[in-house]
Parts: structure tokens; C-alpha cells; sequence
């Protein structure tokens, strides 16, 4: 048997630098994918240019020689999308030799057509373009060397493309039709895959900046596991002498005769108890693994036990709980869980002391969802943009929003999620969803 902390599908631990490389691995894999589907435009955009030059405006080209270079790039293109099925890292380097075949490939069109004379020469500046965005500044720079060495080599070494309608100085209306279509085809492709590159790397950016934010907030859940290791400590002498003043005032014929001091005194050892359990389990926490002794249950026996519990240990008015409908599986009682609920229901009683509280428990499609509901004023937008972030509280005192933010993680590292909104009729609501799966028991 496992407890359900233990027995969740996390993704597996690996070193920081690792976790922080994979934003960076699917940003390359996603920047390949869009330099192969440019690739596909680039042939049937040469295809498509090579016929109308050949077959309408009537000029002879080297049809086998140019058609087999889209041969060979539209293989290479089908082997670049197989290994970018591939769960393998994609590097800066791999990127760059793409781009090096698109820029051969279009530089033995540039030869067979024309050279340094053919309109479409100015399609290396889309390739140098999408360079400077995807690669590291020395591959960039590799890059504009590779483009310009190719642009001279054109210059002196290519079969000339006679233009039927040159007559004068002025350029012919076929080369300004070319210059006019290199450069809607550079601008489109600039805008459309430029575009579409940044968004790869604005999404890299974030899921970066999670992984730091989620790595920063484990981090401060371990410095508060350690201090509240550290109090309870500390604690557990003061509560016992309490206890002991207690059991003597309960016995002492002044408070003995009184009944509503002794209901106080009572009220007041429950407390004691509730505290020194609390502090208890604090420590056994720290002397173990979470959820090495867990405590094998049903979901319906977990549920009534906590809501009992809770009843009778806090100050509440009205408590509602509905469980209708809901399956009775085996179920492991984690304390983790215990805290984590009880969290959220004390949020409920703070907002709304004199209201009513409801706790609606449902499941559907193997998802546990706890509902709890309070009659108090509501989120603020500025509390429900913030929820669930340390220190964040509207009670104003030092220290708040700590049980809320355990809270979330926990149910995050349950697999879970706790959601807040503000009700219709008034009121604020909170909304636990976890996967049954990591609740069951294990054997």
C-alpha cells in the first residue's frame, strides 16, 4: 500500500539545468517544424516559378537540371520531418544545416537561371531573415558569410537568362515582375513565419518562467517545512504545561462550581488538545517520509471524519455536507490531504463567521471535485489574479495566505487543481478537482 502523495504520475526529478533545457528543446523541435513546412512553400513555389518562366513567358531553362534540385530538397525536407518525429533534442547546429541545404539549393537554381541577374537572388536575405531569429550570433554570422560568398560566386559563374524584351537601359517589365514577386514573397514569408518563430519563443520564455516560479515556490515550502519543524519543537513544552494548568483549574472547586467557566476550560483543553495534535503530527512529519504510515480508508469514511472533525474543532454556525451520489472507493487518508482541506474550509469560516458553509462532494469521469462554498463578500479581481501566491490574504496581517498556497501545491503535486470564483447569488466559491487515480489505494 502507498499513500496517494507517493503513488501520483509526477514527471520524474532530474537536475534544474535539465528541467530548464526543455522549454529550449521544444521551442528548436517547433522552429524545425516551421522550417520544414517553409521548405514545402519553397518547392512548389520554385516549381510553380520555374513553369511559368519555361511554359508562359517562353524562356529556356535547364528543366532536368533545376527539377532535380527540387528533387533533392523535397527529399531532404521528408527527412527532415521524420527525425522531427523523433524524441530527440533538435540543436542550434542542426538548424543551421537545414538552412545551409535551402540556401545550396537555391543558389544551383540562381546558377542554372540567371545568376547575380535573376530577380530572385534577394530571396538569400529571407534565408539570412529567418537565421538571425532561429540561430546563435556566430551561426548568424555563418550564415550571412555562406549567402554572400554565394551571391559573388554568382556573380562570375552562371548560365546566362535571356530576357526576351530587353531593348534599353531601362529594366525589362519581366525582371521588374521578378523584383516585384521576390519581394511579396520575402515580405509574406517574413511576416507569416517570423511571426510564427517569435510565438515558438515567447511560449519558450514562459513555460521558463514557470518552471522558475514553481521552483522558487518548492523552494519556500521546504524553508517553511523547516521553520515549522523548528516551532513545534518549541512548542510542544508550553502546550503541555497548559494542559497540566488546565486539568488542575477544571478541578478546583471556584471553577468547578461555575458552569460557565468550566464550559470555557473545557473549550479551552479541546483547543490545547487540538494544538498539541496538530504540533504532533508536525513532527512526525519531519521524522518520516509523507505518507510512509498512511491510513487505508474508504472516500465516504475520509469525508464524514474530516467534516466531523472540523465541526466540533472550530466555531462554525451552520455547516452543510453533501456527498450525494458519490462512490465509496477505497481511499488512502494523507495527512497532507487533511491539511489541505481544512485550509480551504477555514478560509470559507473567516470570510462568512456567522454564514453558512457548504461542502458539495461529486465525481465525474474518475475526478474528485470538492466544492466549497461560503456566504461572505467574495474575491476582490485583484484576490482571484493573485490566488494562491504566499503572503496574499485579505485578512491584513503579517504572514497570511500561507494555507492557501500550501493548498494549491499540494493539489498540484496530487495532480490536481483548486480554483476560485465568485458566486452569482453572492458569495465566494472554491473548487478542488483531483484524479481519483491518485487518491486510491495501491496495493
Amino acid at each position: 500500500m502507498s499513500s496517494p502523495l507517493a503513488a501520483i504520475p509526477t514527471e520524474p526529478q532530474a537536475p534544474m539545468g535539465e528541467v530548464a533545457l526543455a522549454p529550449e528543446r521544444l521551442a528548436h523541435s517547433n522552429n524545425l517544424l516551421q522550417l520544414i513546412q517553409m521548405r514545402w512553400l519553397a518547392v512548389a513555389g520554385q516549381l510553380l516559378t520555374i513553369l511559368i518562366v519555361e511554359f508562359v513567358l517562353d524562356m529556356s531553362l535547364p528543366l532536368v537540371e533545376m527539377v532535380t534540385l527540387l528533387a533533392v530538397l523535397a527529399v531532404f525536407n521528408i527527412a527532415s520531418w521524420l527525425r522531427q518525429r523523433l524524441a530527440l533534442p533538435v540543436s542550434n547546429g542542426e538548424l543551421f544545416v537545414g538552412l545551409l541545404v535551402d540556401v545550396a539549393v537555391l543558389t544551383g537554381q540562381l546558377y542554372y537561371s540567371g545568376g547575380s541577374a535573376n530577380p530572385f537572388i534577394y530571396l538569400y536575405l529571407l534565408q539570412v531573415a529567418v537565421g538571425s531569429v532561429l540561430l546563435k550570433p556566430v551561426y548568424t554570422w555563418a550564415m550571412v558569410l555562406a549567402t554572400s560568398l554565394c551571391f559573388v560566386v554568382l556573380t562570375q559563374w552562371h548560365r546566362p537568362l535571356a530576357f526576351p524584351d530587353v531593348g534599353g537601359p531601362t529594366p525589362s517589365a519581366h525582371y521588374v515582375g521578378g523584383l516585384l514577386a521576390c519581394f511579396l514573397i520575402n515580405a509574406s514569408l517574413l511576416v507569416i513565419f517570423i511571426g510564427r518563430i517569435g510565438r515558438n519563443l515567447r511560449q519558450r520564455d514562459a513555460r521558463l518562467a514557470d518552471l522558475r516560479q514553481r521552483a522558487a515556490e518548492e523552494e519556500h515550502i521546504v524553508r517553511m517545512g523547516l521553520l515549522a519543524s523548528g516551532a513545534a519543537h518549541e512548542l510542544g513544552t508550553p502546550l503541555s504545561t497548559l494542559s497540566v494548568i488546565l486539568g488542575d483549574w477544571a478541578r478546583m472547586t471556584p471553577f468547578a462550581a461555575e458552569p460557565e467557566l468550566r464550559e470555557e476550560i473545557e473549550q479551552m483543553q479541546v483547543q490545547v488538545s487540538r494544538c498539541k495534535s496538530i504540533v504532533t503530527g508536525i513532527l512526525q512529519s519531519a521524522g518520516e517520509t509523507r505518507g510512509e504510515a498512511p491510513e487505508e480508508t474508504t472516500l465516504h469514511d475520509f469525508l464524514d471524519e474530516l467534516v466531523d472533525e472540523w465541526r466540533q474543532t472550530r466555531p462554525v454556525k451552520a455547516l452543510a455536507f453533501d456527498r450525494h451520489n458519490l462512490p465509496d472507493v477505497p481511499f488512502i487518508a494523507d495527512t497532507a490531504l487533511r491539511q489541505m482541506i481544512d485550509n480551504v474550509l477555514d478560509n470559507a469560516l473567516e470570510a462568512a463567521p456567522q454564514g453558512l458553509v457548504r461542502v458539495l462532494a461529486s465525481c465525474e469521469d474518475d475526478t474528485l471535485t470538492l466544492c466549497v462554498q461560503d456566504e461572505g463578500p467574495g474575491f476582490t479581481p485583484q484576490m482571484l489574479q493573485r490566488f494562491g501566491k504566499p503572503y496574499e490574504s485579505s485578512k491584513g496581517r503579517p504572514g497570511g495566505g500561507l494555507g492557501l498556497f500550501l493548498s494549491v501545491n499540494v493539489a498540484r503535486t496530487l495532480g490536481g487543481r483548486i480554483e476560485a470564483r465568485n458566486r452569482p447569488g453572492g458569495g465566494a466559491e472554491v473548487v478542488i478537482t483531483l484524479p481519483l487515480a491518485s487518491l486510491m489505494t495501491s496495493k
